[in-house]
């Protein structure tokens, strides 16, 4: 029998919101007879729900917070919102974790500000695994830090790596900083001070990786700042939808194309599973006080399902505890601000 665990998760969060997320909720529920879920949300949509399904309550909530929303404003002054309200229950310690496929700004923002950072971690960091066919990557960060010194990517990679241990079943995965060669003396400045902080520090440092490392699976866990890695990341899901919709016409082309594609109907579909990001249902931002997973917003039920079991899994993997431990015991040989 699976440890029991609570989950908060939003159930306004995502472009198919409400119905995609209650699906993915009831899918999730079934999955884990040890999943206790607290749906945020309006009365009309959270109670109803919670009435029909075992292991559900409800947390009435009166806002929302709209993806076109200033993040930490709207954190600031709905704090009843689904996501405000979501991570205050993890704050208060009624929930071990959180989910939401709502806006990814203000879903950062109440993960740092309600939840809080774990002590000694300068930044909070987005991570992400990598849909590769060869086989996952976990990148952090994708996001959540723009602008960032040398130093906060030591603990980017620190967490990377338990998370890609803990969560994604990676045995002592390698970790790389992405630059634009495999040189040390390569890249800025910064990557340059970074890259000799990371070999000084991480023990499972690898060196440098550049660009086509990160599909080739040539290391586990692939470290950066958030404005290089969300525009990665973006690169390669938007370059992986575009195959895969020009491959599709190609097949649909003719009748003997379309014979061709009948027959390695099942290796596409094997292929498409590789590489999709629903799988794990989310990106946590590591570094804060319990689990926080935010979902992609075109989140389908899929991909719900999997992110409030992936959540559930951070928490019992005790993800954040040994974040802590590790940020603790490097704390006397390296100044964070």
């Amino acid at each position: 029998m699976a440890d029991k665990v609570t989950i908060a998760v939003d159930a306004m969060g995502g472009d198919d919101a409400p119905g995609v997320v209650l699906d993915g909720v009831a899918q999730a529920l079934a999955a884990d007879e040890g999943l206790h879920v607290v749906l945020c949300g309006p009365a009309d949509v959270a109670e109803p729900f919670a009435a029909a399904h075992e292991r559900c309550e409800a947390r009435a909530t009166t806002e929302v917070i709209g993806m076109g929303e200033h993040p930490a404003e709207a954190v600031r002054k709905k704090k009843d919102s689904s996501i405000v309200v979501g991570c205050r229950l993890v704050k208060e310690g009624e929930a071990q974790g959180f989910f939401s496929a709502g806006s990814t700004g203000a879903c950062l923002a109440a993960g740092t500000l309600v939840m809080g950072r774990i002590k000694g971690v300068a930044r909070p960091a987005l991570a992400t695994v990598i849909p590769s066919p060869v086989r996952p990557v976990v990148m952090c960060d994708v996001g959540a830090n723009a602008d960032c010194k040398p130093s906060y990517l030591v603990q980017f990679a620190q967490m990377a790596t338990i998370y890609a241990e803990k969560i994604v079943g990676i045995e002592r995965p390698r970790a790389a900083l992405l630059n634009i060669g495999e040189e040390e003396a390569k890249g800025s400045q910064f990557a340059q001070e970074a890259h000799a902080l990371l070999r000084e520090q991480l023990p499972n440092f690898a060196g440098n990786a550049e660009g086509g490392d990160i599909l080739a699976a040539t290391y586990d866990v692939i470290v950066t700042d958030g404005f290089t890695g969300n525009v990665c990341l973006k690169t390669i899901e938007g370059t992986s939808k575009t195959l895969f919709k020009t491959l599709k016409g190609i097949m649909m082309k003719t009748p003997l194309t379309k014979l061709g594609a009948l027959a390695i109907k099942g290796g596409l579909k094997e292929l498409m599973a590789q590489v999709s990001p629903d799988t794990y249902g989310g990106a946590p931002l590591l570094g804060v006080k319990g689990a926080c997973i935010v979902g992609h917003g075109s989140s389908n039920a899929y991909a719900v399902k999997n992110g409030v079991l992936t959540t559930a899994g951070v928490v019992r993997a005790g993800v954040s505890e040994i974040i802590a431990q590790t940020v603790a015991a490097g704390a006397s040989s390296a100044t964070m601000e």
